[in-house]
């Protein structure tokens, strides 16, 4: 049985401008005490032909953790447009928030993230390449995916 669950994930900023940076807090509960830290990570997904576009926004540790429930912010920077195919930067992708326990993933949330353009001229007309500075993303918060992994806690 896991020993930690997610209550809630708060998104910041959202509608955001692309060039913004993440912004979630974290409620999580805590069911045993746990002696080392969880990790945190913040992924983007590049390209959905390949993982080689994802980006590690950034990672975090917190712990050790007592027992109770625990609230944090998780600030990422904005994925780096230059790794990401052109054809990949406008339209729906996906970002990934997870947690680790001992290098061991036992908590994916995933969220469909939309990245279009604020004009509708540029919607309706879009540029050969893209212009990021013109681009809006849009977390669907409302409906995460949440996907759990069974590892051992204690090893």
């Amino acid at each position: 049985m896991a020993k930690v669950h997610i209550i809630d994930v708060t998104i910041g900023q959202n509608p955001s401008s692309f060039c913004s940076d993440f912004e979630f807090q974290i409620t999580f509960d805590c069911t045993e005490e746990l002696n080392e830290d969880l990790e945190w990570k913040l992924i983007y997904v590049g390209s959905a032909e390949s993982d080689t576009y994802d980006q590690v926004l950034d990672s975090v540790l917190v712990g050790p953790v007592p027992i109770g429930r625990h609230t944090f912010v998780f600030q990422a920077k904005y994925p780096d447009p230059s790794q990401i195919p052109d054809e990949d930067l406008v339209g729906v992708t996906v970002i990934l928030l997870t947690c680790s326990y001992k290098d061991r993933e036992f908590v994916r949330v995933g969220y469909y993230v939309n990245n279009e353009y604020i004009e509708e001229e540029m919607r309706e007309n879009p540029p050969t390449r893209p212009v990021i500075e013109k681009l809006q993303r849009n977390i669907l918060h409302s409906k995460p995916r949440v996907t759990r992994f069974k590892i051992d806690w204690n090893d």
